[in-house]
């Protein structure tokens, strides 16, 4: 079969992006060579005229769309001319087609059957019949006169109603398998058609999750992600039943205006014919066909927001190198404290009981205090999950005892335990107990959270909508391309990184992760990156894909610790040398970069956008580009939801950004619902405009239901005066899928219910 030709594929491409053709041609050739995205948009600039990752990745995305629809049009038009049936006419628009959906209607007509009634009538000699009457203008034989001489009872015709039967069927699938009429009642059932939802048979009056769609029907392109989401679960369970309701009469009357020729004198029945057509033939398979449009719409809106967040989550902000003290809180099994140092590397672990009685309290109090002189702890980090309040009230008090001041921080503990089961972590701590590994990853993602969570699988985070219910092999995708994003976005330490970590580098991947840890442990620090070449199998393709994301702290060569890229030390090398200094006397006088010609120093390859990267580089060399940590304090006061009083003004950190709001922890075990309308006192469209995941804010409460634990939260300045709004939805942070046989009084169904999966604690 002749392949696709880059050139087709460039037109395409140029045509639908909008862009230059060399940002096009370039970015596509350096996608074809192997280069990675966050390399390609770091250190390729010039190339592709400065397009970001989301660009680009819009590109390869739409490339890979390109080449398959490129490859399928060619197998039609080799399938339709080996049939003798491929007309000029017929080639110019399968050519033309841009949509997968387009070719498949053009295609339909040509593909090989299965023994459908049109086929049986062909069988029985009918299509003449059927051509005559499609045919039949002016004057001339009746209807029924017209079929008797088709009537052939050897053939199963037995009277002039089963020949006028049988043709109208022929007719029926040739206007369903029109490409125009395909289109125009995609087109007219996309834009008026309603998403219904109604009860299932049987389960009429079932108290459920599901009631507020045990009636309910929307404009189906304009139906909320969450909300499609939460019907087709519901369907899937057997509750919903779920249908799409198009505009019928106005389709009627369109494709009799398209289909039946102008003047024909059997008009009143070809019109029974398309009536046929469209609803035996061509309604169910465009109601399917846009029901999966409709979900594919929903599952990228989802994975979007889940990718946002995540992104937001990865990449919050750090503490400087700090011993941490990780505490995972317990009661009647204690709770787990495990001591690292500012690398991460574990020290020590105790379990205290300061919860389970009087008696042990002074006892767990002692223990705290030791291993923050023995190895002294500089921070301690908790995890948010069972007794989480309580252990921070008792570290307080029993550091302010002992007249001792540190920073006590409130960690999320979501995937702690998903990480202390995993390979990972076995491999990390093999002689250590599942629940001090979970503490250690509590200490460690206090230090730097974007190199713990990578350990662990995103969809176990916490910080998703449906996430098993959208496409998992394209949500898989977008998470993976997030947490390379960050992980390149940020550069890590090429001699404390994990190899979970240095997996998600540009260009190195699993295996060569576990090789250069090896390299390592076996050789020690490395000391310059060129030593990466001395990895097993690491090479100059690796080594350029790489290199300038990995940072050598006290390297050999300064420009280790920085994100210039190998390929351009020579020229900062040069700048050095024009300005009489040498390189660590240029890092340490950054004043001299303000002063310099960059124009001075362009080349073919080299351009202002690299130029200006490259100084900025060198005025902040290893720089982290995440934001500076700073600690949030809950009011001592209000522990549990019943200490909330409608009114009081919280400090609050956001745990999850939905469609509709975002919850915010305010540290009573629940997370309260921020909903959008109260986001802001400006209309907000989209909450992450104004929210994102670990941000800090203020949020007075608007209302609580204690019944259901049912917090309502604003972070209006102006906000409706007490007692105002209406309850809504509270997140509870668990560990396990809450079943969907539960009531809806159940917090559990009501979260389900606005989009969200509800996890049990541990």
């Amino acid at each position: 079969m002749k392949q696709p030709t880059n050139e087709e594929i460039l037109h395409l491409l140029i045509e639908e992006s909008g862009l230059q053709r060399q940002q096009v041609a370039q970015t596509i050739a350096l996608l074809n060579e192997g280069a990675t995205v966050p390399f390609i948009a770091r250190y390729r600039k010039e190339a592709t005229g400065d397009l970001d990752e989301v660009q680009i990745r819009q590109l390869q995305e739409r490339l890979s769309y390109h080449k398959e629809l490129i490859e399928r049009r060619q197998t039609i038009l080799k399938s339709i001319d080996e049939q003798g049936k491929l007309t000029p006419e017929l080639r110019r628009r399968i050519a033309a087609a841009r949509q997968k959906t387009e070719l498949e209607d053009l295609y339909l007509p040509f593909k090989p059957r299965r023994r459908t009634k049109a086929l049986i009538a062909r069988e029985r000699g009918l299509e003449s019949l059927a051509e005559q009457l499609l045919a039949a203008t002016g004057a001339g034989a009746e209807l029924e006169r017209l079929a008797v001489p088709f009537v052939n009872p050897e053939r199963d015709v037995a009277d002039t109603a089963a020949a006028l039967e049988g043709a109208g069927h022929i007719l029926a699938e040739r206007f369903a398998e029109d490409a125009d009429a395909r289109a125009l009642v995609r087109e007219l059932t996309w834009q008026q058609g309603q998403f219904c939802s109604k009860t299932a048979r049987g389960k009429e009056g079932t108290v459920s999750k599901y009631e507020m769609y045990y009636d309910f029907s929307e404009l189906l392109r304009q139906i909320p992600s969450h909300r499609m989401l939460a019907m087709r679960r519901g369907e899937k369970e057997e509750i919903l039943r779920l249908s799409v309701e198009a505009p019928e009469e106005d389709i009627l009357q369109r494709l009799r205006g398209l289909l039946i020729p102008q003047g024909n004198r059997f008009r009143d029945w070809l019109q029974s014919v398309v009536a046929d057509a469209y609803q035996r033939l061509i309604a169910p398979s465009i109601e399917v066909e846009l029901r999966l449009q409709a979900k594919k719409s929903a599952d990228e809106e989802a994975i979007r927001v889940f990718a946002e967040n995540l992104r937001n989550l990865l990449l919050a902000a750090p503490v400087d190198s700090r011993r941490v003290l990780g505490i995972d809180p317990g009661l009647r099994t204690g709770s787990k404290l495990a001591a690292v140092d500012e690398t991460g590397r574990f020290l020590e672990h105790v379990t205290i009981y300061p919860h389970t009685g009087r008696g042990q309290i002074e006892p767990a109090k002692r223990e705290v205090l030791r291993l923050v002189e023995a190895h002294r702890i500089e921070m301690i980090a908790i995890g948010s999950g069972t007794a989480g309040r309580e252990m921070d009230q008792f570290v307080r008090r029993s550091l302010k005892d002992a007249d001792k001041q540190l920073p006590v921080v409130m960690i999320s503990e979501a995937g702690a335990s998903i990480y202390s089961a995993s390979d990972i972590a076995r491999e990390e701590f093999p002689d250590l107990d599942l629940t001090v590994r979970g503490a250690i990853s509590i200490a460690r993602r206090l230090q730097d959270p974007l190199a713990e969570l990578v350990k662990v699988d995103p969809k176990s985070i916490g910080v998703g909508q449906y996430q098993h219910d959208v496409s998992q092999s394209a949500l898989q995708k977008a998470l993976d391309d997030v947490v390379e994003s960050c992980v390149n976005y940020v550069g890590i330490d090429l001699n404390t990184a994990s190899w979970a970590l240095l997996s998600f580098v540009s260009g190195i991947g699993e295996s060569l992760g576990k090789a250069i840890v090896r390299y390592r442990d076996e050789n020690g620090r490395f000391v310059r990156r060129e030593q990466l070449l001395e990895v097993t199998r690491f090479g100059r393709k690796a080594f350029e894909q790489a290199a300038g994301f990995l940072r050598i702290r006290n390297a050999e060569q300064p420009l280790d610790n920085t994100a210039v890229h190998p390929e351009r030390y020579p020229l900062v090398a040069r700048i050095a040398a024009d300005v009489g200094l040498s390189l660590p006397q240029l890092i340490a006088e950054p004043a001299v970069l303000d002063k310099l010609d960059l124009k001075s120093y362009l080349s073919e390859e080299v351009g202002l956008l690299t130029l200006r990267d490259i100084v900025a580089e060198l005025k902040k060399p290893g720089r982290d580009p995440r934001e500076t940590f700073v600690t949030t304090s809950f009011r001592e006061d209000v522990m549990e939801v019943k200490d909330l009083k409608e009114g009081m003004l919280l400090n609050g950190v956001v745990t999850n950004v939905a469609a509709f709001g975002a919850f915010v922890d305010i540290g009573v075990h629940q997370d309260g619902l921020v909903h959008i309308s109260q986001l802001a006192d400006r209309f907000v469209k989209d909450p992450n405009e104004v929210v994102k995941v670990g941000q800090q804010v203020q949020v007075r409460v608007l209302s609580v239901d204690l019944q259901r634990q049912r917090i309502g939260l604003s972070m209006k300045v102006d906000v409706p005066a007490k007692g105002a709004g209406k309850h809504v939805q509270l997140q509870k942070r668990e560990s396990a899928q809450v079943k969907s046989s539960q009531p809806t009084t159940d917090l559990a169904s009501a979260l389900e219910k606005s989009g969200f999966r509800v996890k049990k604690r541990k």
